[in-house]
């Protein structure tokens, strides 16, 4: 199957700018101040792939200087229309050295490698990220476990699709979003934790912690399979051979 980047238009940018945190989404952010603070020295950070600028403005409001990047226009539109006051910007694929090499002390990437394809363009953009980073810097990698397309959970259904459960990594996969207006399939990149570690090491970055959010009892939603596995995975990198 053809990959054809679901948020390239209008309709599904606008519809992705209203989400903020409900069901499934909330345990993509949840831990992250908890993990942020362990992890990151430093205010200056990048929001690679900041889409509508949820993201951003998340760190911004754990006290951040961000740089929202994205190679959607249509999305920085409503970015910068959700906030007059941010700073957004449109790059191309691996050309990030114009934001200042070494400079940054977090670079955050939530859900953005869900919709990169092939090896060596996610390996390029790794390394051309990873030239952003201060010595301290870390990169936090927030992505989808491979087996959200294989069950039912509070903010998605995978249902109408079997074929995703022989999908191998670099496979498009489909999965509906229930909280946005836009109910039309969206279109992924199978990725296997497994080979989310192969990538790392090929990029020349380290894992200094990986984090998998449970749903739990206590909290406010109608979790479906949020309590026995993990939705998304989060990791910490560095890069190899980093000097302490």
């Amino acid at each position: 199957m053809k990959f054809e980047n679901s948020w390239d238009n209008s309709f599904r940018s606008k519809s992705y700018s209203k989400l903020e945190f409900p069901n499934t989404y909330y345990l993509a952010y949840r831990d992250l101040p908890v993990i942020i603070t362990k992890h990151i020295k430093g205010n200056l950070a990048i929001d690679f792939g900041c889409g509508t600028g949820r993201s951003s403005r998340f760190l911004k409001n754990l006290g951040f200087t961000t740089i929202g990047i994205d190679i959607s226009q249509d999305m920085l539109d409503y970015a910068q229309e959700l906030d007059p006051s941010g700073e957004y910007k449109l790059v191309s694929n691996g050309k990030y050295s114009h934001l200042g090499q070494g400079k940054f002390d977090l670079i955050q990437s939530i859900f953005t490698f869900d919709n990169i394809s092939g090896w060596d363009n996610r390996v390029n953009i790794l390394r051309s990220l990873s030239d952003l980073l201060s010595p301290t810097g870390k990169l936090i990698c927030l992505d989808s476990n491979s087996e959200i397309y294989t069950h039912e959970w509070a903010s998605f259904s995978t249902k109408d699709f079997p074929e995703n459960k022989i999908a191998k990594t670099g496979d498009v996969v489909k999965i509906i979003m229930k909280d946005v207006e836009d109910k039309s399939p969206v279109k992924d990149i199978f990725w296997t934790d497994h080979d989310y570690h192969k990538l790392f090491n090929m990029a020349g970055l380290d894992i200094e912690a990986i984090y998998k959010p449970l749903g739990s009892e206590s909290e406010p939603y109608n979790w479906i399979m949020e309590k026995e596995i993990a939705p998304w995975i989060i990791y910490v990198l560095k890069k190899l051979n980093k000097i302490e």
